[in-house]
């Protein structure tokens, strides 16, 4: 490879677009490409070290990898974003890229790199199966498959399962003494306290980059001011929804299904023709709910770095 690895500074995120645009072979992908690199270099910059790896050959930049260390094991480092000008593959550009953030990584004091999304901000779960040659790159390089992961697709459409109302359900909540309402600003302590205590994870960090924006928000269910259950959407990017929790104690309430809905709807409003649940854990509430339907699976690899196993 007779291209040059550097980092690239903040003047460069349009460029990261412009590749990424080009590089991402999925059109839903690369339509995001402005969301996903504002996602990954921007936001996630201000709660733990990111690197932002351009490959240059000239002026031209011909491959890019963002990867961060992970904010709850600062012994985990993360590979987010890895992606190779159509016209510059197999030529090496992608094994230089990772060797690098691998040397960097491990300078950072990762003894692991996981070619997985690094909550609470992230692209993907991991490797979508359809990009077929990051898959055999992964597995040249020495990473073996740790899990597997996947997302639902909800279709928008007016009269869409995802979109019936919600009407009665609430009138029952509210019988029972449950306010559902949107979420504003100012309940994120509540809201965070409620997500790390009840699921743990960096729900809370999620939550936070759901509220107060103009393109995410979330909606809560209470009980005398009690935090019951929250739904959120746009953290990761705007078509995007979740995370979502329910306390075990109001399980079995409804409760879950109106705030999914009340956020899907938010989110058609917007213009959004279909969202992603990513990441999914209980798939059939989600198709029950929502009418959603898994379309994207995900492979999850991880390398133990400097010899460590």
């Amino acid at each position: 490879m007779d291209a040059e690895i550097i980092e690239l500074g903040p003047d460069r995120l349009p460029a990261i677009v412009d590749l990424c645009r080009r590089a991402l072979d999925l059109p839903e992908d690369a339509a995001e490409a402005p969301a996903i690199v504002d996602t990954l270099a921007a936001r996630a910059a201000a709660d733990r070290p990111v690197l932002r790896l351009g490959a240059i050959r000239g002026t031209e930049l011909i491959g890019v990898l963002v990867g961060s260390r992970s904010q709850r094991d600062p012994e985990l480092g993360h590979v987010d974003l890895l992606a190779v000008a159509p016209e510059e593959r197999r030529r090496g550009v992608g094994r230089a890229l990772l060797a690098e953030a691998e040397r960097r990584l491990a300078g950072l004091g990762a003894a692991e790199l996981l070619l997985a999304g690094n909550p609470p901000y992230y692209a993907w779960p991991g490797i979508d199966v359809r990009y077929t040659p990051a898959v055999c790159l992964a597995l040249r390089l020495g990473y073996r498959q740790d899990r597997t992961a996947w997302n639902m697709t909800v279709d928008l459409a007016e009269g869409a399962p995802a979109l019936r109302t919600t009407e009665p359900a609430e009138r029952r909540l509210a019988d029972q003494g449950v306010t559902v309402r949107r979420a504003e600003p100012a309940d994120l302590p509540a809201l965070a306290a409620f997500a790390r205590s009840t699921f743990g994870g960096t729900w809370d960090g999620e939550l936070a980059g759901s509220l107060g924006r103009p393109d995410a928000g979330a909606h809560l269910a209470e009980r005398d001011g009690e935090v019951l259950g929250f739904a959120a959407y746009g953290s990761s990017r705007p078509s995007w929804f979740g995370p979502m929790g329910t306390a075990p104690a109001a399980e079995g309430s409804g409760i879950g299904g109106v705030l999914i809905r009340r956020c899907l709807r938010d989110q058609a409003a917007a213009g959004i023709g279909t969202a992603q649940i990513g990441w999914v854990g209980p798939v059939p509430f989600y198709a029950g709910a929502a009418g959603a339907r898994i379309e994207r699976v995900f492979f999850l690899y991880r390398k133990a770095l400097d010899g460590q196993e």
